[in-house]
């Protein structure tokens, strides 16, 4: 039997406001530890995944796509939302091909984290692909993206100077830089 959380919430309601294609939004009635009642709003989402996919040549192969919530295209490495029941190593390799063309014959996992725990219970599982193979595209029907190849060093000086923004591609880089020299703390 596992002892409860002195943290934990318990809860007492909850009222689904918004079911899409991606997300579904709830609006939950909590009671805290202390006795406090509150408001939760919670975006469920099934989980995503981000690759790194890295050629020999020291570049690494990126997307850019217009992202409509912040208004404007983004450089980011290559993700994709995961099907019902899909385990995160097949929508990594479904999701790199379909983006970028490419089939990786080394797909490793460097972690899993909370995109917003404050509101959202989204995962998202980061790989890093090598051995890469060039494929035909695959594009889903709603989606318009450029490949890009650039530089593994440029991209971290684009990280550094801002340029790029997108939080799962800058986790992406810093996740690969620290699997790559892995130290003992």
């Amino acid at each position: 039997m596992h002892k409860k959380d002195h943290l934990s919430e318990e809860l007492l309601e909850s009222k689904s406001i918004y079911k899409g294609r991606i997300v579904n939004l709830s609006v939950n009635k909590v009671k805290l530890s202390n006795g406090h009642i509150s408001t939760r709003e919670i975006i469920h989402h099934s989980g995503s995944v981000a690759i790194l996919p890295l050629l020999s040549n020291d570049n690494v192969v990126l997307v850019k796509q217009y992202r409509s919530a912040p208004g404007k295209a983004l450089l980011e490495v290559p993700a994709g939302t995961l099907e019902a029941h899909e385990v995160p190593i097949d929508c990594a390799k479904r999701e790199l091909t379909e983006e970028t063309g490419y089939k990786a014959n080394k797909l490793e996992k460097m972690g899993s984290y909370y995109v917003s725990p404050g509101y959202s219970n989204e995962v998202i599982h980061h790989f890093v692909a090598k051995d890469l193979h060039k494929r035909e595209r695959n594009l889903d029907e709603d989606e318009n993206i450029e490949v890009v190849e650039i530089n593994l060093k440029k991209v971290i000086n684009m990280i550094k100077n801002g340029e790029i923004q997108d939080a799962k591609t800058t986790l992406s880089f810093t996740l690969y830089l620290n699997f790559i020299n892995s130290f003992d703390l």
